[in-house]
C-alpha cells in the first residue's frame, strides 16, 4: 500500500483551512463514516508532523500614567522705589528790583562792549579790572559822566554777557564791590546822616549781596534808601 501522502500532501495548508478534529467529529455522522475519517485524521497528521501555531499579536503596551507633576512658576517683578531725598533745597524769594526789568535784550560780551554799554546810559566805567568774564553774574561800575566831585555811582549787572540792570534805580554818592562769587556780587554803600557832606558819611556802611534768583537779579539785603531826613541813607 502507498504511503497516504506525497508531494501534495507535504503542502501545508494555510493557517485559517485547518480543520479542527473537533469539527469533523459530529454525533449524527453514520458509524459506516467513521474509518474513513480516522485515515483522514491520520494522513493530515503525518502531511502536517507538527503541531497548529497560535500566533498572538501583541497588543500595544499602554502609556504609563504620567507622574510628573508640573510646576508653574509666579515671577513677581517689583518697581523700584524712587530714591528718597535727603538733601535741603533752598529757594530765594526776594523780590526782583522793578529797574532790572528793561534791558535784558541788551548783549555787551566782554569788558569793553559792558564798558560801552556802561558810557551808552550816562555813565563811565570806574575799572574794568572788576568785570570778570568766567562768571555767570558780572558787574560793572560807572560815575555819572560830567560829575565834578565824583559822587553819582551804579553798579551795572550782566548775566553770561546780557545786560540785566541797575543795583538801584538812583545813584549812590558812592559805591564799592567788595565781594564776588559765580552767581552772587557785594556792593558796600556808604550812609549819610541827613546833615552829613558827601565827603564824609557818618552813618558807617550797609553791604547788600545781589545774587541771581531763577535767571533774575534779586537783593537779598534790604537796599538803604536814596535819602532821608530822619534816618540813614546812601546820599
Amino acid at each position: 500500500m502507498a504511503p497516504l501522502c506525497k508531494s501534495p500532501c507535504h503542502r501545508r495548508l494555510p493557517q485559517d483551512a485547518q480543520i479542527p478534529l473537533t469539527a469533523m467529529r459530529p454525533a449524527s455522522l453514520p458509524r459506516a463514516a467513521t474509518p474513513a475519517l480516522c485515515l483522514l485524521a491520520l494522513g493530515l497528521s503525518a502531511c502536517g508532523g507538527g503541531s497548529t501555531k497560535t500566533v498572538t499579536a501583541a497588543s500595544s503596551p499602554q502609556s504609563a500614567p504620567s507622574t510628573g507633576t508640573t510646576q508653574t512658576t509666579t515671577t513677581r517683578t517689583t518697581a523700584p522705589s524712587a530714591p528718597t531725598s535727603t538733601g535741603t533745597t533752598t529757594t530765594r524769594t526776594a523780590p526782583e528790583p522793578a529797574f532790572t526789568e528793561e534791558h535784558k535784550t541788551t548783549q555787551a560780551e566782554g569788558a569793553s562792549a559792558a564798558a560801552a554799554l556802561v558810557r551808552a546810559r550816562g555813565f563811565t566805567p570806574s575799572d574794568t579790572s572788576q568785570y570778570h568774564s568766567n562768571q555767570t553774574l558780572r558787574v560793572l561800575t560807572g560815575t555819572r559822566t560830567g560829575s565834578g566831585d565824583g559822587y553819582g555811582q551804579q553798579a551795572f549787572f550782566f548775566l553770561d554777557g546780557h545786560y540785566l540792570g541797575t543795583d538801584t534805580k538812583e545813584p549812590s554818592a558812592q559805591l564799592r564791590v567788595v565781594s564776588q562769587s559765580d552767581t552772587e556780587v557785594g556792593i558796600a554803600y556808604p550812609l549819610y546822616r541827613h546833615s552829613d557832606p558827601l565827603c564824609c558819611p557818618g552813618g558807617g556802611t550797609r553791604v547788600v549781596h545781589f545774587a541771581l534768583n531763577n535767571g533774575k537779579l534779586s537783593a537779598l539785603d534790604p537796599i538803604p534808601p536814596a535819602s532821608s531826613a530822619t534816618g540813614l541813607s546812601r546820599n
